[in-house]
């Protein structure tokens, strides 16, 4: 009967190491990327940068992401994050054509979205039940 409460126990404390885990790195990667997103979002608004500028910052996004992607796909659905990849893709889109409008919109719809992943996969009360 021991044995088989110590071995709940263990199991019980290790889901939750790794929901903290994962909840961290969740966390820290969508605020890297919201940030980045929200600076691009501000350069374009103040139109500090050039054509050339919008473009690298745009792909130093696009290779933030795929790094953090690659690790949040373990364990986050595949759903949300195609739909944060849907939204860069399209901003990528609206940069190379100049639409720098649609790719504000972009932008604010992808902040969204990724905020919607941090709270959905938060350690709260709410999701637990």
């Amino acid at each position: 009967m021991h044995k088989e409460i110590v071995i709940c126990f263990i199991i019980v404390v290790l889901v939750i190491i790794f929901n903290v885990l994962t909840m961290n790195f969740t966390q820290s990667a969508v605020e890297t990327i919201s940030n980045d997103l929200k600076d691009f979002k501000q350069s374009i608004i103040e139109e500090k940068v050039e054509d050339d500028d919008i473009k690298k910052k745009n792909s130093e996004i696009m290779n933030k992401w795929k790094e953090k992607y690659e690790i949040l796909a373990y364990y986050i659905e595949h759903d949300e994050l195609e739909k944060v990849e849907t939204e860069l893709t399209a901003l990528e889109a609206s940069i190379d054509v100049k639409q720098y409008e649609d790719g504000i919109e972009n932008v604010d719809r992808c902040i969204f979205i990724l905020n919607h992943i941090k709270d959905k996969y938060s350690f709260d009360i709410k999701n637990i039940f």
